[in-house]
């Protein structure tokens, strides 16, 4: 128990520490070991600064791709589960006219109209959720 805690208040690992969690991850994840300079204020050849902006420039479009890719399914999908949600809506919408039918027959129209409004309200919403996915998928 010591050793760790001897371990990990080193003052080289806190200070490394504290300067990467300050960083964005895509920077601390994207800079290069040899391209930093080192402490004694050398600074690095101007061919590795060049190829690492030409790494980081490619990293970073690619990454920032994969990112939007995986934002429109995640938030298509989302929108999606609205459909599933219209479907028990409808589910419930004509049950409880079986059941309201079967309690009093003489509200027959009455009850077959609410149901129909019930029907129409709940897959408007089912097909607005399904438009606000694929404008997700496809216009964004």
């Amino acid at each position: 128990m010591y050793a760790c805690a001897k371990f990990v208040s080193a003052p080289a690992l806190v200070r490394n520490s504290s300067r990467l969690l300050c960083r964005p991850v895509s920077a601390s994840l994207l800079s290069r070991p040899e391209a930093r300079t080192d402490e004694l204020g050398s600074t690095p050849a101007p061919q590795n600064a060049l190829l690492q902006a030409v790494r980081r420039e490619v990293h970073t479009s690619s990454i920032s791709q994969d990112i939007d890719t995986a934002a429109k399914f995640i938030g298509a999908g989302a929108a999606t589960v609205g459909v599933a949600g219209s479907g028990a809506g409808i589910g419930t919408v004509f049950g409880s006219l079986i059941i309201g039918y079967a309690r009093n027959p003489s509200l027959k129209q009455q009850l077959f109209s609410y149901a129909i409004l019930g029907f129409a309200l709940s897959e408007a919403m089912g097909l607005f959720c399904l438009m606000v996915a694929f404008l997700i998928l496809f216009a964004m």
